[in-house]
């Protein structure tokens, strides 16, 4: 369902928005928060809900890990999209899983007119990274 009203997306949002993800705002075209569900490092996966506000996604980015890792997205509320490069993107809705491998080129977010909230897994595995690459273009967006 798109909810393109704050108010009314905090709702509904399960988890709650959270605090602004200043730390990774530079990765983020908008505005995006976070909402850790677990004590990164002292629980063997790493969970947060993300939130991103109407129009807001991230770069492209790869999990690298040399065994194991990726991502997994568990969509909760609002609407949004996800891309794996040369490929058609997807949209996501709540109660979507999407499992992203490592070494997958790719971006989600939300859509241009809803609020959207997923939690974020960290997979677990080897020399886990995160390699953050170029924005997604407003052209590229808007071709969604």
């Amino acid at each position: 369902m798109k909810i393109s009203n704050k108010e009314e997306f905090v709702k509904v949002s399960m988890f709650g928005i959270g605090a602004p993800n200043d730390g990774f705002a530079q990765y983020f075209s908008g505005a995006s928060f976070l909402n850790p569900l677990t004590e990164y490092g002292k629980c063997p996966v790493f969970l947060a809900n993300v939130t991103f506000e109407p129009g807001c996604r991230n770069n492209w980015h790869i999990h690298h890990a040399d065994k194991g890792g990726g991502q997994i997205l568990v969509c909760t509320a609002g609407k949004g999209w996800y891309q794996e490069w040369g490929k058609p993107a997807q949209e996501l809705n709540p109660g979507d899983v999407v499992y992203i491998a490592s070494g997958i080129k790719h971006f989600h977010g939300s859509q241009k007119d809803s609020w959207f909230s997923h939690i974020a897994v960290e997979c677990p595995g080897e020399n886990c990274s995160n390699g953050w690459l170029e924005p997604v273009t407003d052209e590229q967006y808007d071709n969604l």
